[in-house]
């Protein structure tokens, strides 16, 4: 059972729709998980007037440290089913523009459990670094010793990369013809992904520029997301290493929910640059597990 009790300031924000549940890390939330998959639930989670949906895509305990010069956050995210994610891109961003509102820094470093990732905030526009995407099978992880490129798995011709968290990416003709949630959970939890996978569709815009559009199915939501940070880099990347942006370092790639802009240079980290915004600042129950 789950019992609700007092009350914990939060913020909403999003980035290009990924939405997110924003806590300070210095509130006492005994039973994260618990209070995640209460308040993020799409049906009876959080709800306000300034947010377009019911719920949110996970919560993020944000832990801000302003004697580092940048800033340092350290950001935990805990997803709906109560797990916790390694990295996402989007909320990297969400925490770069909650820590510059109080520090007024438009520079700052964002402590995951995959890595350190520099941010800059312009406005509301936020660049994240993303580090290097891993095709070895020790990094996604595989349960083989061989890379995963454009294979078939469970019926879907993928390739698999980490961009901080594993994905198994697919280009399709169009992305709006493939049955996401239909075909998404057999890949997620196929075998050859030893710990499951993103699941990540990429279909080429008829652009000049190199330009995809994209669907996420994202492990921990279990469902579909409206944007996926390190699914667009990850359809980046999948892309330059086939050959189909033409050597090409920058990439618009375009979730439901908007447009994010990924660079993969030959040297260096990746980066992911889009939009972050505030929702609303409220205030929501306290959620515990009773016995």
């Amino acid at each position: 059972m789950i019992a609700q009790h007092d009350q914990v300031p939060v913020e909403k924000y999003h980035g290009t729709g990924n939405d997110f549940i924003v806590v300070d890390a210095d509130e006492s939330i005994p039973d994260r998980p618990a209070f995640a998959t209460a308040h993020c639930d799409r049906e009876g989670g959080v709800d306000h007037a300034d947010s377009p949906r019911v719920g949110a895509d996970g919560v993020l305990f944000l832990h801000l440290e302003e004697h580092h010069s940048p800033p340092r956050v350290v950001m935990t995210l805990v997803q709906p089913d109560g797990s916790v994610a390694a990295m996402c891109g989007n909320g990297a961003r969400v925490a770069a523009a909650w820590a510059a509102e109080r520090t007024g820094a438009d520079e700052l470093m964002i402590d995951t459990p995959a890595g350190t990732r520099r941010a800059v905030v312009d406005g509301e526009f936020v660049t994240v670094e993303m580090g290097e995407p891993m095709f070895g099978p020790s990094y996604l992880p595989l349960s083989r010793d061989t890379q995963l490129i454009e294979e078939p798995v469970e019926g879907i011709t993928v390739t698999a990369v980490n961009t901080g968290v594993p994905h198994a990416v697919a280009i399709v003709d169009d992305v709006d013809a493939v049955d996401l949630e239909a075909v998404a959970p057999a890949v997620r939890h196929a075998d050859v992904f030893s710990q499951g996978a993103n699941v990540t569709l990429a279909s080429r815009v008829d652009d000049d520029a190199p330009h995809f559009r994209q669907r996420t199915y994202e492990r921990g939501v279990e469902g579909e997301t409206s944007s996926c940070g390190t699914g667009a880099v990850a359809v980046a990347a999948v892309a330059r290493r086939l050959g189909r942006i033409d050597g090409a370092e920058s990439v618009t790639v375009s979730p439901p929910g908007g447009d994010l802009r990924i660079t993969v240079p030959d040297d260096g980290p990746t980066t992911l640059a889009g939009p972050a915004e505030r929702e609303f600042v409220g205030e929501l129950d306290l959620v515990v597990r009773s016995a």
